[in-house]
């Protein structure tokens, strides 16, 4: 199949988020099984030097020139093009400097102000992906869009470039449903959409127009990033306004766990960490525990547990748990070490437990990759509470790192993490602790769990290897979207399309 992914970021090109690591992967991973695929994405002002620093070429393409209908204009662009790394994919950056020469994605400021024309912006990457597909007589089978900023592209197939892309699926992935792509109804003449569109079930989001809605209904197939956040985004407490749109789309709506990129996360072959381990050969590991506790500040003690996190520091990540169980957790015998950004109130407690808790505890309040890889090899335990968590990846580098996850069963966590038990610890089938109850004291039962175990060495060993053997890579994941592909074109077949 021909496939078209449109997203806003793409790395290692443009990154903010998880979504630039998953444009990163998913099209070499759907390249390396045979497809054609390509990514289109925006020209931020950082997109020529992160290219650059990956040693990747990236030039306007000759004859690149289209212009996009905006309101009563038409504005122009520039098509830029280079690969993803380690592929031949083609990734094609929208240049207009007006939108994107700016130094932030999506915000300015200190205080993350959205920018006012963001409904613009995205847009011109929607409809701009389409004009340029158009132009050069692209007609793919798919077009893959992610997140709300795509969100209007599923429409304009259907509603005003269906004679240009009549045998085209789409496909909307649903990276985060709490990020919505909200502007207000007049933008509709803005995007030039038909007003018969801007109705309680198309458009229309409480007077305003949703992009996030616009993939919603729009596209013939949806997916999001684990089949447990699939089921939780049809409820109340988890859908953020869209649960009724999405119990309605509930036989067109799929999870699909996001994978890992092995060439980049492998004890085996990580240049960011001292030593090298596999499954066959743990010995490498306790020189990373050592290199963790020296930069964190701790004692080398090879027998104590290190418990590990990385993350935001944000209320969705399981922070008030830990604020309310970590000074009783210390009183463990265990250290605990914390790498992360994020709001200033949970710094400020994190900060004072450190400073009573300095032998025993270690945090550093940055983003750091080689950090992050260290802590994942270095630990014995990551500690993931989270309140809830549509996929989350450092699960999954736990487990590929032979460091036992503990988590809340919620979103892709639920999916990707089997409760330890006698049994599933022999069959092979236990990989970490999983705990139901968003509470302190659940968290402190799935971790007393997790030390008891460590303190039976044979037993911990056999765990630690059930999760390296664990498959998360991104060909499973491509292998799954090939069939939802499937699906989406079918579903346009049997629609009319």
């Amino acid at each position: 199949m021909q496939i078209v992914m449109v997203a806003s970021e793409v790395a290692p090109f443009s990154r903010e988020g998880g979504l630039a690591d998953v444009l990163g992967a998913l099209p070499r991973a759907l390249s390396e099984l045979g497809e054609d695929v390509c990514v289109i994405s925006p020209l931020y002002r950082d997109v020529r030097a992160n290219a650059r620093q990956a040693g990747l070429e990236l030039e306007p393409v000759e004859d690149g020139a289209f212009s996009v209908p905006m309101g009563d204009a038409r504005v122009d662009g520039q098509v830029w093009r280079s690969t993803l790394p380690g592929s031949s994919v083609t990734a094609l950056f929208l240049q207009n400097d007006r939108y994107y020469d700016r130094d932030g994605y999506y915000t300015r400021g200190a205080n993350h102000a959205d920018y006012q024309d963001n409904s613009e912006r995205f847009i011109f990457l929607a409809r701009g992906a389409l004009e340029w597909c158009r132009r050069g007589g692209l007609r793919p089978d798919v077009f893959h869009c992610h997140d709300w900023h795509t969100g209007l592209l599923p429409i304009y197939v259907k509603h005003i470039y269906q004679a240009d892309f009549p045998d085209t699926a789409t496909v909307f992935t649903i990276h985060d449903v709490a990020y919505q792509g909200l502007f207000w109804h007049w933008d509709m003449n803005l995007a030039g959409l038909p007003w018969k569109l801007f109705t309680w079930h198309m458009l229309e989001y409480y007077g305003n127009l949703s992009f996030l809605k616009a993939g919603l209904v729009g596209a013939d197939v949806l997916t999001t990033v684990s089949r447990t956040y699939a089921r939780e985004i049809q409820t109340e407490e988890h859908g953020a306004g869209m649960h009724g749109v999405l119990q309605e789309r509930a036989d067109d709506l799929y999870g699909i766990v996001n994978g890992i990129d092995e060439r980049e996360w492998d004890p085996a072959a990580d240049a960011l960490i001292p030593a090298a381990y596999s499954a066959e050969d743990l010995t490498g590991k306790a020189r990373c525990k050592a290199a963790l506790q020296t930069k964190f500040g701790l004692p080398h003690k090879e027998s104590v547990p290190v418990v590990g996190m990385v993350g935001s520091l944000a209320e969705r990540k399981g922070l008030e748990l830990l604020k309310e169980a970590l000074g009783e957790l210390l009183r463990s015998d265990l250290q605990f070490v914390l790498l992360g950004t994020g709001e200033p109130r949970y710094r400020e407690f994190l900060s004072e437990l450190h400073e009573r808790h300095a032998g025993r505890m270690g945090v550093m309040f940055l983003f750091s990759t080689e950090l992050a890889h260290l802590i994942e090899a270095g630990s014995d335990i990551f500690l993931m509470p989270s309140r809830f968590e549509p996929c989350g990846t450092n699960q999954l580098y736990s487990m590929k790192y032979g460091t036992v996850p503990v988590v809340r069963a919620t979103g892709g966590l639920a999916d990707t993490v089997s409760d330890c038990s006698a049994e599933g610890l022999a069959d092979g089938k236990a990989t970490g602790f999983v705990f139901k109850e968003y509470s302190a004291e659940a968290m402190l039962a799935a971790l007393r769990r997790a030390l008891a175990l460590y303190a039976e060495p044979e037993r911990w060993r056999r765990l630690m290897v059930n999760g390296m053997g664990q498959d998360w890579s991104w060909p499973r994941s491509a292998r799954e979207y090939l069939e939802v592909y499937r699906k989406a074109r079918e579903k346009l077949a049997d629609d009319g399309g």
